[in-house]
């Protein structure tokens, strides 16, 4: 009598969980692009549902040089927040991904958004590349960045060394 009390127990746990929505959360994931159509590249991808409104996420942030000639070796030129094609996802490495929250989210759009906003020329291969964007929002996220980093123009290497720093990115 105790086991089938125990049992149905069980299954009212299971039947009312069942009927509770599931906890939306936004996926964020950082990449790396190695040589090839365009130069090294690191960006984020954010997928996922909002919790507190249900909207659904699926975008991608890197910042780059508007046009890339020798004159980002020379100095700042203009840059921009860019969002890529899935065919460049595809080709290119995840390194790692965080769950985050609502707030958390927001915090990581205001950040874009402040990239987005940068006096211009704001591209700097030395100051203010696509590393130093992905960096500013792993801080975002809680992850422990090197912001003396010697990869800040190696974006695997950045974001390899950066998943050191976390080892609970495993």
């Amino acid at each position: 009598m105790f086991r089938l009390r125990l049992w149905f127990l069980a299954l009212l746990i299971c039947c009312l969980g069942a009927g509770l929505p599931a906890r939306a959360a936004v996926t964020v994931s950082f990449y790396s692009h190695d040589f090839g159509d365009r130069f090294p590249h690191a960006f984020i991808v954010v997928k996922g549902k909002l919790d507190g409104s249900g909207q659904a996420i699926d975008n991608n942030f890197g910042f780059t040089a508007k046009n890339v000639s020798p004159a980002i070796l020379l100095g700042s030129v203009k840059g921009y927040v860019q969002t890529s094609q899935p065919d460049y996802i595809a080709k290119s490495d995840r390194q790692f991904s965080v769950v985050v929250d609502d707030a958390t989210y927001a915090r990581l759009i205001a950040k874009v958004r402040e990239w987005q906003d940068r006096k211009q020329p704001s591209y700097s291969l030395n100051k203010a590349n696509c590393v130093h964007f992905v960096m500013e929002l792993a801080e975002v996220v809680g992850l422990k960045v090197n912001r003396k980093s010697s990869y800040f123009k190696k974006p695997k290497t950045f974001l390899l060394e950066v998943k050191e720093l976390n080892p609970a990115l495993g």
